[in-house]
């Protein structure tokens, strides 16, 4: 028993010294920073365990907009969907991996709305037509998203080989690559996409000051 405990004792601080972190660096095809990409490590020696958190993620209907914009998360997770705003939203969506609706309604949603397959999830309301909002649902729990300066990591990734991965709204395609995680020193990734135009709808001012239709 004491040479067992001595063996795992050994073996756990060797695994997390393994871990690797993988840095990424994505920019548009004139070296602009992105915001909002989702980057995400798929690991191709094996499916990667998945454990969704317990408490629903929230994306929130504030300012007749939804928050966040783009929301990545690992399948399984629930989403609920309050409304901050003092109007009624109606959300929906249409996309394959997760179709769903909520009536219209003010306050707390009435029920989460379970995202268990990977895939790209478009939200949109049906009485605002500009309101549109994505989940990036993930068969992998190492994901992370770019920040305004186009950089995200990614940590405690054990040594394997992964598919690095890139989406954002206005990518035509998931880019991607093969990585092969060694352990330290970290991994770096930079991905330069090509970016479609920007042809999310506005909100048009109304003549009421400080108003909006």
């Amino acid at each position: 028993m004491k040479r067992l405990l001595f063996a795992i004792g050994i073996a756990i601080p060797a695994l997390l010294q393994a871990a690797s972190a993988v840095g990424f660096r994505v920019a548009d095809a004139k070296g602009a920073p992105v915001a909002d990409a989702v980057v995400s490590l798929t690991p191709l020696d094996g499916p990667a365990r998945l454990e969704p958190p317990t408490a629903p993620v929230e994306i929130m209907q504030r300012g007749q907009e939804f928050s966040p914009y783009v929301t990545p998360l690992v399948a399984g997770t629930r989403v609920s969907f309050p409304n901050r705003d003092t109007v009624q939203h109606h959300v929906y969506s249409l996309s394959k991996p997760k179709k769903f609706e909520l009536p219209l309604y003010a306050g707390e949603a009435k029920e989460a709305i379970v995202f268990d397959q990977p895939g790209i999830v478009a939200l949109g309301c049906n009485i605002h037509d500009w309101m549109s909002a994505y989940v990036v649902v993930l068969a992998t729990p190492w994901f992370a998203q770019t920040g305004a300066d186009g950089r995200a990591a990614i940590t405690g990734i054990p040594p394997g080989r992964y598919r690095a991965e890139a989406w954002h709204p206005r990518l035509g395609k998931v880019e991607s690559r093969e990585l092969d995680v060694s352990g330290p020193p970290a991994a770096s990734v930079d991905f330069t996409l090509a970016l479609k135009p920007d042809r999310r709808l506005r909100r048009v001012h109304s003549a009421v000051p400080g108003g909006y239709k």
